[in-house]
């Protein structure tokens, strides 16, 4: 939708901001058709990035589940995927860093329980089919390329932000605290008899043979990406009156809202700092921000980015082994604040405005141009979501970080 299919000469733009590595599709669905590969669009772009200097992390399965043909459900899934994994790999021997899936916990939400996406389902069973479906192909795409790139490293993405809570509905949050990791759990041969979600697959038709075997090779050489947004954050709260109707849903024990928790937290929200630190005390692995986005006025988009640099800087302080921060999305985002499920024509921009003539860089791109070369501006004025401007429903308070960081270990324990 942004163009870029047409537009190669975008790489040298993005080089001319300093940037020398850029996640960049690869993307099953776009290359593979009714079996075969075509590959001359994605040779292009990789020969001109070669010739930028620029190291590309290629992504091989965005949001969605690959050609028209397959499903995120089909029982063939993961080994297929594996196949096309291999063939990237043979093809492009010089690359190192994969994006297998992005976001297959993201994905299944949107696929399997809230029905945005195809298959447009909203059954609890077809979301962890979903899940584990998409971590088993991740585990065999590995595998795939490591047997051409033994080096290869895996950036493993998705969106982990908190679910916070009134007393009421703290046993909701829990669960939804515990399935955001559900990827990771699985990736890293967490998920055993043990586990609080183990019968959850079971139920969805995984055998116990299956989950035992993936848990027997846990994933090495990985990098966790923590994609964070201002909504990634949320609260339930069983108060419906307080919260406009479409907020509402439930459990089937409980009806409750779901809303932004930077719109009535007093204490505002944890932060990507947080989660970073949270991911690396649960899994010992290195951690990134592999995307922060927002769309607002220019100066609120630099101002989030700073706060997201500032933090994960921060955390590396602490001894986090924090590796980047991603600027995502350089050419900005079509249809985000729809979640894809319209095609309405809105646009966001990024680094470069591609709704006006030339596309010209934004303040984001002189952020960006700055931060790489040392200077690191930092805007005067505090972000809309820094402000009591942000409070559109009578504020709450929650349990301190301390004793929720407490509580989120001892569950991984309790497995």
């Amino acid at each position: 939708m942004s163009g870029h299919q047409e537009r190669i000469d975008d790489l040298e733009r993005i080089a001319s901001l300093g940037i020398r590595t850029l996640r960049y599709p690869a993307n099953w669905e776009r290359i593979e058709h009714n079996g075969v590969c075509e590959w001359r669009w994605q040779d292009a772009r990789m020969e001109r990035l070669a010739a930028l200097a620029i190291e590309p992390v290629l992504h091989l399965l965005h949001h969605g589940s690959g050609p028209a043909d397959i499903s995120l459900l089909a029982p063939g899934f993961a080994e297929r995927f594996a196949r096309f994994a291999g063939q990237v790999a043979e093809r492009y021997p010089s690359v190192t860093r994969f994006v297998p899936i992005n976001e297959p916990v993201t994905t299944a939400r949107f696929s399997t329980l809230y029905g945005h996406w195809y298959p447009h389902l909203r059954e609890t069973d077809a979301f962890f089919r979903a899940v584990w479906n998409q971590c088993r192909a991740i585990q065999l795409g590995m595998r795939s390329i490591r047997r051409i790139t033994p080096e290869a490293v895996c950036l493993l993405t998705d969106d982990f932000g908190r679910t916070h809570s009134t007393e009421r509905l703290r046993y909701q949050a829990a669960f939804e605290n515990a399935r955001r990791w559900i990827g990771l759990d699985l990736l890293f041969g967490y998920v055993t008899s043990s586990h609080p979600l183990w019968t959850f697959f079971g139920n969805a038709g995984i055998s116990e043979r299956a989950l035992l075997e993936m848990a027997a090779h846990p994933l090495e050489n990985a990098i966790i990406g923590i994609d964070y947004y201002l909504t990634s954050e949320r609260f339930l709260d069983h108060r419906l009156e307080r919260y406009p109707t479409w907020s509402h849903g439930g459990n089937g024990r409980d009806t409750y809202a779901d809303v932004e928790a930077v719109r009535l937290l007093a204490e505002g929200i944890d932060g990507v700092g947080s989660l970073l630190t949270e991911a690396w005390h649960r899994y010992g692995r290195p951690v990134a921000v592999s995307e922060a986005f927002l769309g607002a006025p220019r100066h609120d988009q630099v101002r989030w980015l700073q706060a997201v640099w500032e933090a994960a800087t921060a955390a590396r302080a602490r001894g986090v082994p924090v590796r980047s921060v991603t600027i995502w999305s350089l050419l900005g985002v079509c249809e985000f604040v729809t979640l894809v499920t319209r095609c309405a024509a809105t646009y966001e921009p990024g680094a470069f405005d591609l709704s006006l003539p030339g596309h010209p860089e934004s303040d984001l791109a002189g952020w960006i141009q700055a931060t790489l070369s040392g200077r690191q501006p930092l805007p005067t004025h505090p972000g809309w979501w820094e402000t009591d401007a942000r409070l559109l429903y009578p504020p709450a308070s929650i349990a301190p970080l301390a004793a929720r960081s407490e509580e989120s270990r001892a569950g991984l324990d309790g497995r």
